[in-house]
């Protein structure tokens, strides 16, 4: 299971903990969180400190010495986001001295690739480090659920053209229809919607539902209509035609 960091502090509001935040950007709180304005703030009020960043240049090693040290005497530090965030050898360091109290690490720089793999870290020495090599995707459970959930998408993008949580292609989530469904993939460029448009009203086709989401460099067009297979399929033979389509359908 994955927990956001808002979502995170909402729980931990209503479990009677006091919840401090910093981020780059402000962001609306969740619960009675409070935002710091700096990361030294946050370090050196919090009892508990819960890293929830991405992985980039901006991140690498964003909790080294020099934080650690800002930390309370006897405070937790607990990484779940990614494995470069924390300097290692400076969190044993800080572990070694008693400066912290404890750890829980879910993510390492170097992670085994699989179950039978050995794991080694510095932090194994550590009677007071709870580690957990980012096995939440791992077991048996996590990759049946995958397993089902991934077939699913894919089914649902098959019978019914939704594409939600894709990766690189615009995310359209989409209701059952009775009728007719064409699919219409296109470079993002001005002046497609308005072709289709043309299409179906020349050929006096009444547009029951239509749904656009983009990309940077990809439309996703979905337009119900009301209309037979044969003035459909013509439809689709026009789209086809459209200047910079990548791919257009007849779903049903």
């Amino acid at each position: 299971m994955v927990i956001s960091a808002r979502s995170w502090g909402f729980w931990l509001n209503r479990w009677g903990c006091t919840v401090y935040f910093y981020d780059i950007e402000s962001k609306l709180p969740l619960g009675n969180a409070t935002q710091v304005q700096h990361l030294s703030d946050l370090l050196n009020m919090s009892d508990v400190v819960s890293l929830h960043v991405p992985e980039n240049a901006s991140t690498k090693n964003m909790i080294g010495a020099e934080e650690l040290a800002l930390m309370k005497p006897g405070a937790l530090l607990i990484n779940a986001s990614r494995g470069t965030v924390v300097d290692i050898p400076a969190l044993c360091d800080a572990l070694a001295s008693k400066h912290l109290a404890g750890a829980a690490i879910d993510v390492f720089p170097t992670e085994p690739a699989t179950n039978s793999d050995p794991f080694n870290s510095p932090l194994c020495e550590f009677d007071n480090v709870i580690l957990t090599p980012h096995i939440g995707g791992s077991t048996q459970e996590a990759q049946e659920n995958i397993g089902l959930e991934v077939a699913g998408k894919l089914a649902k993008y098959s019978d019914n053209g939704s594409t939600l949580s894709a990766v690189n292609f615009p995310e359209v989530s989409l209701p059952l229809h009775g009728g007719r469904r064409l699919l219409h993939i296109h470079e993002n460029r001005p002046g497609v919607l308005t072709a289709l448009n043309q299409i179906f009203a020349a050929q006096g086709i009444n547009i029951a539902a239509q749904y656009l989401q983009t990309t940077p460099q990809m439309g996703y067009v979905v337009i119900d209509i009301e209309a037979e297979e044969d003035v459909a399929q013509a439809a689709l033979q026009a789209m086809k035609a459209i200047p910079g389509t990548i791919r257009a359908r007849l779903l049903f």
